[in-house]
């Protein structure tokens, strides 16, 4: 079955809800643990090995932000998907600045939240035989030294761990230097959707990645005016 062995933390303080989604994870073979609070998400994330974490914002104890924010502290490459209130736009930006890789609405499917972690686990990994993994161990881009198996961005032999998603978004943008790559080509090749609060997302990577390769002034993420970026390497 897709999910066996494959272990998920839903911290979400609605009884009726996580029961829910724990069961149709379940029915896929996925073990899923619950938290109700945030002090239980963080001492069940320190004693477990998770392939990726569903994590509400409002939660009693410590919000998921909280949460988040002290996750990404010691692991950058779980990913971590926020359940957000439909109306509150600014808690989607807000978790994907502290570390978030993606984001559903309430109330939301079943099918859309199983998309989103199977999209994870195959990227990640989590469930492919090591021989389909064709991967360039590491990529040189500029002064740096990229390792996207290893969510690996190393400058002057530091290593900067990478969120899966920007992990991702570094790929894509290396394997096309000095082009144009539109805003919508760039949203549906690393989110799978171009609508618009993910064009916003797209902004908080971008704003991220320039802050990790300002060390190289050769290495430019350029806006072009209403058409998207281009990752600009000065050969």
């Amino acid at each position: 079955m897709e999910g066996n062995n494959i272990k998920i933390l839903l911290v979400e303080d609605d009884q009726a809800l996580s029961f829910i989604v724990k069961d149709n994870l379940a029915q896929k073979e996925f073990e899923v643990n619950i938290a109700e609070d945030g002090l239980k998400a963080l001492e069940l994330y320190n004693s477990n090995k998770y392939s990726v974490i569903i994590l509400d914002i409002m939660l009693p104890k410590k919000d998921g932000f909280t949460v988040a924010r002290e996750i990404r502290e010691i692991d950058q490459s779980t990913p971590i998907i926020f359940l957000t209130a439909r109306s509150m736009t600014e808690d989607k930006i807000k978790g994907l600045t502290i570390g978030g890789d993606d984001y559903i609405t309430k109330p939301f499917s079943m099918e859309e939240l199983l998309l989103k972690i199977r999209i994870f686990l195959k990227r990640s990994h989590a469930y492919l035989p090591s021989d389909e993994n064709n991967a360039p161990v590491e990529i040189s881009i500029g002064k740096y030294i990229f390792k996207p198996e290893e969510l690996l961005l190393i400058f002057n032999n530091i290593p900067k761990s990478l969120t899966l998603k920007e992990a991702e978004l570094i790929s894509f943008f290396s394997g096309n230097p000095n082009k144009i790559l539109g805003r919508s080509e760039i949203l549906k090749r690393i989110w799978g959707s171009d609508d618009y609060f993910l064009g916003r997302s797209l902004d908080v990577f971008i704003s991220r990645l320039r802050k990790y390769f300002k060390n190289d002034p050769d290495i430019k993420i350029v806006n072009v005016h209403g058409i998207g970026f281009r990752f600009n390497i000065k050969k």
